[in-house]
């Protein structure tokens, strides 16, 4: 198992406020990394009470990644990697998410979220150790639970060195958006509306 026993029965507490089944489509690799991701999703699904299932594994370009996804649907968020460290609240909150709990963000800005426009395709580099890292991963994967053209991978850097150093990230987290680099650094929900709204605004 890759969570210890404080970590598990927290888990075990949050996971009771799912309200749609989820299920962990995962894309593994032959590498030790695969392993450890496996046994973390084993570790979820173990103390999820029925509420979290493992879906049937693919191929995704990133290996090792998993999807969170809403059963029987098309709302989902990715993680390539283990989200573990500073990033053990953003594997909870999708959870928490994709499950269908409400989330504690403004209704207003959730509406903002709702009704952008156009197809967007974001994938965040985080590190473990990176405390400025969380907030942007929760963030846009609480947009792409809330609006169906918005997808978010959160990508472990360390994990996809070939990818760092083919886009040049220089820090984490960078954020990329449909291929262009979008933003480096912490950011909250309402900024990240606010930047695509003016975008969209001057379209």
């Amino acid at each position: 198992p890759m969570l210890d026993t404080n970590l598990k029965t927290q888990l075990e507490g949050y996971l009771k406020n799912i309200v749609h089944p989820v299920e962990l489509v995962a894309s593994l690799g032959a590498g030790p990394k695969s392993q450890e991701l496996k046994a973390l999703l084993e570790d979820i699904v173990s103390v999820s009470h029925g509420k979290v299932e493992m879906g049937r594994d693919f191929d995704d370009v990133r290996q090792p990644s998993f999807l969170i996804r809403r059963k029987g649907t098309d709302i989902g968020v990715r993680f390539a990697g283990i989200p573990l460290g500073h990033e053990f609240t953003s594997l909870v909150l999708a959870l928490l998410h994709v499950g269908g709990h409400p989330s504690k963000a403004a209704q207003e800005v959730i509406q903002q979220v709702k009704d952008l426009d156009g197809d967007y395709v974001f994938e965040t580099y985080f590190s473990l150790s990176c405390q400025n890292c969380p907030d942007v991963v929760q963030a846009l994967n609480l947009m792409a639970v809330l609006n169906p053209k918005i997808r978010h991978v959160a990508i472990d850097g360390a994990l996809f060195q070939q990818e760092v150093e083919s886009r040049q990230v220089m820090s984490v987290p960078a954020v990329f958006l449909n291929g262009e680099l979008f933003a480096y650094g912490r950011m909250g929900l309402e900024e990240i509306v606010t930047r695509l709204d003016t975008g969209a605004a001057k379209r």
